[in-house]
């Protein structure tokens, strides 16, 4: 896919940020313009987050244009955002590749170029991250400056607190730009809020301010008088904030779309000593107008016309797992008022926009606060309800204290519905949710359920809803099989796996007589199958990864040659790890394989690329066969 840069005179000669601060700033309205349009030109094209990107335009140019970048350090908190930041440092060119395999990163990468300077997929590291470059350069001793620039959704966080806290105890020079697009830009973040922001941030008021609190240090009642001043002073002409009580000398809101403004005042702010909150006032989706409308919709996009007002309609599909999962909160909902849902701020991502609406009372978005979600739902176990997390795989990684802690060591009656596990495909390493089961399945007390299919899945979330202790689901991202689905009172024997296919011995060359067990878990079952029919070997769903059907693994060793695992889960402490632990501990001789992934981070790709690429469809799995029998 070609973009003809004719169209875009002034951006066409950007290739660094270099290019850009080379330019008069008269210009860079100019530049801005093109660089929105070259944005929805490309994305519209290629598809991608969309609606973020549109709305940091001016702060993106504002920054590289006032920083000297990449000496000076920029961090994007999660990088839904850092469209404009890659166009503007040498990957313009190939924007058209982001979220494709072997194209760019759907985040910041450090791999991908210096300009990147932290990593990021999940959200609110971004102030933690800064604060220890600040202390590195402070140390470092060449002024180099650090940026930390972070959404207010990442904001609700509590580690971006905590960071928050410790930046102003240790009182380094930083600027976190808090970018917040919940706001509406009215009257009061207008001409005069940003000339005041220009006033505060400027040499005179910081030296001023400076200047007086030593005059007037050694004189106690005085200091406390003008330190009152300065804050009625303040409180007069901005906004009142917690942010000066946590030691950071606070702007703003300003216009976040004013991009000579915003130059202005973040020049001021360069070199303002001390943590520094520049707080900015934007709107998602900014220039396209059903994305202003529609930010939600239109976070992630497929292609699209942009001359259309709508977004393409997906072709007639399955039901997805997330939505499965929706439709059986409501159902249950309807017949027991003691569910109550929660999420860590990803109703949509997890199928619970159905439900919020129909059940409100019993339906808690917590924000990006996945410790305190898992915590408070131990918190209505104790009192007598019925909590469903809904988590997806990579973000149960961040409150695994709290699930051991705070859930399983008091064996609490916690449901934990566990989306996007196994390959997720095009965000990439942070998102794959290759980990957790070996990072649940050392927890005692805890049952876990992977479904093969959307019937199995629905089956597990009854039985783990009623289960008098802690229970995990865990299902892939993507659409069910087209299986017929069970009434809500419909349950399963804990620990029992079911067989699918009963192989027998051939002599065929291939297989050289041995029989081969197949125990597949989860929705690799499909992929297993097909394997399993080429190999004419047995194949079994082991449906639960703990308690393992050991009554069924015994009966298997004994009756097959060779016994193969396959899971969408890292091989190391995964659910073949399980039945390794356990056969070795009969000390019975044993053959067996494990199939999953391998020991290293996913790269991005379409769940179907990557599924080839680790080996783990049919083709893949029949090859790895084949190679351990010999």
């Amino acid at each position: 896919m070609t973009t003809n840069l004719a169209d875009y005179p002034l951006l066409a000669q950007i290739n660094t940020p270099k290019e850009l601060r080379n330019l008069p700033q008269q210009q860079l309205k100019r530049v801005s313009d093109e660089l929105r349009s070259f944005l929805l030109n490309s994305v519209s094209k290629s598809s991608g987050h969309f609606a973020s990107g549109l709305g940091t335009i001016e702060l993106t140019v504002a920054l590289h244009y006032v920083y000297n970048t990449p000496f000076d350090h920029l961090i994007w908190d999660v990088g839904h955002q850092a469209y404009p930041h890659k166009i503007l440092t040498g990957r313009r060119d190939q924007l058209h590749t982001i979220r494709q395999k072997d194209g760019l990163h759907p985040f910041p990468w450090r791999e991908e170029s210096e300009y990147d300077v932290l990593s990021v997929g999940h959200s609110s590291t971004s102030i933690s991250a800064a604060l220890g470059l600040a202390v590195a350069a402070e140390k470092e001793g060449k002024n180099r400056k650090t940026v930390a620039v972070i959404g207010d959704g990442a904001m609700t966080a509590g580690m971006a607190f905590e960071a928050l806290n410790h930046a102003g105890d240790i009182n380094k020079d930083m600027l976190v730009i808090l970018n917040d697009n919940e706001m509406s830009i009215s009257q009061n973040v207008g001409a005069l809020n940003n000339h005041l922001a220009k006033m505060l941030s400027g040499s005179f008021y910081a030296g001023l301010r400076e200047g007086s609190k030593k005059i007037l240090s050694n004189i106690p009642p005085i200091k406390q008088l003008a330190s009152r001043a300065e804050e009625h002073l303040k409180g007069m002409i901005v906004p009142s904030t917690f942010f000066e009580e946590l030691g950071f000398n606070y702007i703003g809101p300003i216009d976040g779309h004013d991009v000579n403004g915003l130059v202005d005042t973040i020049r001021n702010m360069r070199n303002l000593k001390g943590p520094q909150i520049l707080h900015i006032a934007t709107k998602k989706g900014k220039g396209y107008q059903a994305a202003e409308q529609d930010p939600i919709k239109y976070h992630a996009v497929p292609k699209f016309n942009p001359e259309d007002t709508h977004l393409p309609k997906a072709k007639p599909s399955l039901p997805s797992y997330s939505k499965i999962f929706g439709d059986w909160l409501c159902k249950t909902a309807e017949v027991d008022s003691k569910l109550v849902a929660v999420t860590p701020a990803m109703a949509e991502g997890s199928g619970m926009v159905e439900f919020s609406q129909r059940f409100p009372e019993q339906y808690f978005d917590v924000a990006i606060a996945e410790q305190h979600a898992i915590t408070f739902a131990a918190g209505l176990a104790i009192g007598g309800q019925k909590p469903v997390v809904a988590i997806y795989s990579t973000f149960l990684q961040r409150g695994y204290d709290q699930f051991i802690h705070d859930i399983a060591i008091q064996n609490l009656p916690v449901m934990f519905a566990v989306d996007r596990a196994g390959i997720v495909g095009a965000d990439g390493a942070t998102h794959q949710g290759v980990f957790d089961l070996s990072f649940l399945r050392c927890i005692p007390n805890t049952v876990i359920m992977a479904p093969s299919d959307e019937r199995e899945c629905q089956l597990m979330l009854n039985t783990g809803f009623r289960l008098n202790g802690p229970s995990v689901v865990r299902y892939p991202r993507g659409n069910g099989t087209g299986a017929t689905l069970p009434s809500v009172d419909e349950t399963i024997e804990i620990g029992k796996g079911v067989t699918i296919l009963n192989g027998t011995s051939t002599e065929g060359k291939e297989q050289k007589g041995r029989r081969i067990a197949i125990l597949s878990f989860g929705s690799m079952l499909v992929q297993a199958k097909k394997a399993a029919i080429e190999l004419n070997a047995t194949l079994v769903d082991m449906r639960f990864i703990k308690p393992l059907d050991e009554t069924l693994i015994d009966q298997l060793n004994a009756n097959h040659d060779c016994l193969v695992t396959i899971e969408d889960n890292a091989i190391a402490g995964g659910a073949g790890s399980g039945v390794n632990e356990y056969l070795l501990a009969q000390g019975k001789p044993v053959s067996i394989l494990n199939i999953g992934v391998a020991d290293h981070f996913v790269k991005h790709g379409t769940q179907e690329e990557v599924h080839h690429d680790l080996g783990l469809d049919a083709q893949g799995i029949v090859a790895k066969i084949l190679k351990f029998i010999g």
